[in-house]
């Protein structure tokens, strides 16, 4: 007999038609890479990587120098791998064997660089107002001859409004990333997935998607990608008066049958979410009562003809988006908290 296992699915035909849409909204005569952070957004950055090679993907972004080993590991030699982290102390040689190239984001940086792996192509990031990482402009002025004189493979910026198109910080960082690389003979990049819908004049040389590809906003127009179907270990009959879970907190007002899966907040389902979350059998919810633990959770599955093998969280009646509005947070913290314990299942869709 087949063991059951807590399993997000994941349809890796969405994953590529989703960055092949971003891609045509991108341009002809744009190259779309890949941001595959965070263990691919947590959905294996090995695997998923590989997918979009398969796509057309030739660049990718990590954020951690540990991460580009790994990915270049499991791609080989025929991309580039980006650490938008840029060249840290103790970098070097990780970057030389790996063949990575840092995204450096001050002045410091570029020294350490040029002073450890000047034959190492490299990247800038310069701060047009976001104020979190890359050199804000007098210290690019203060690199920027020597700077493009050693020959970067692209310079970038990152947009801190993007997912509000009427934002009007969208317009301030693009006039001053226009501002601060006019005249630069080298390629540019400023838009992730929510620049990459703000239009064609965010787009420049290189774009740098990464939710969208992976079914979340801004991107609405994306294909889902997961669904999570979970296991029902136990179930029982509680009782008129009888609690459930942690701190008694749920008290049957009438005879409940509460089916235990086997996940917690320690597979990324929010503790504070308790009675508010709902899962599904089919297409009937099936609340979740008490607290949720940490390996365990309890929902009612009194509506239901008979106790389901499994029950989903995320699928067609409940988006990541949608969960993530549930949980106050956004479909990337979401995303990338789902925890390693789930079997990945990575299938094609027609």
């Amino acid at each position: 007999m087949e063991m059951i296992e807590s399993t997000l699915h994941i349809n890796v035909t969405a994953v590529q038609e989703n960055w092949r849409a971003l891609h045509a909204m991108s341009g002809s005569d744009v190259e779309t890479g890949a941001v595959v952070k965070a263990d691919g957004y947590g959905l294996g950055a090995a695997r998923i990587s590989l997918i979009l090679r398969q796509a057309g993907v030739r660049s990718f972004f990590v954020a951690q120098m540990g991460e580009g080993v790994e990915l270049r590991s499991a791609l080989g030699d025929d991309c580039t791998i980006y650490i938008l982290t840029g060249h840290l102390p103790g970098g070097a040689p990780n970057l030389k064997r790996s063949a990575l190239t840092p995204i450096l984001n001050s002045a410091e940086q570029f020294a350490r660089h040029m002073s450890q792996c000047p034959d190492l192509p490299f990247a800038l990031q310069l701060d047009t107002g976001m104020n979190r990482l890359g050199m804000e402009p007098r210290e690019f002025a203060s690199i920027r001859e020597s700077a493009m004189r050693a020959g970067p493979v692209l310079v970038m910026s990152h947009l801190a409004c993007a997912e509000e198109p009427g934002h009007g910080m969208n317009a301030t960082q693009l006039n001053e990333f226009r501002l601060l690389t006019e005249g630069l003979q080298v390629r540019r990049s400023l838009s992730a997935t929510g620049g990459i819908l703000l239009g064609e004049g965010y787009h420049f040389d290189l774009t740098r998607p990464g939710i969208g590809m992976f079914g979340g906003l801004p991107f609405a127009a994306a294909r889902p990608v997961i669904s999570l179907d979970i296991p029902v270990i136990q179930h029982r009959i509680v009782k008129p008066g009888e609690a459930v879970g942690y701190g008694a907190d749920w008290v049957a007002d009438s005879t409940r049958n509460i089916a235990t899966i086997s996940a917690g907040y320690a597979d990324g389902i929010f503790r504070h979410l308790g009675p508010g979350a709902v899962f599904y059998s089919g297409d009937r919810p099936c609340p979740v009562v008490g607290r949720i633990s940490m390996d365990l959770i309890t929902v009612d599955i009194s509506d239901l003809e008979k106790t389901p093998e499994s029950l989903q969280l995320l699928g067609p009646n409940c988006s990541v988006d949608q969960f993530a509005e549930a949980a106050g947070t956004i479909g990337h913290e979401v995303l990338t908290v789902l925890g390693s314990r789930y079997r990945k299942n990575y299938f094609k869709s027609d």
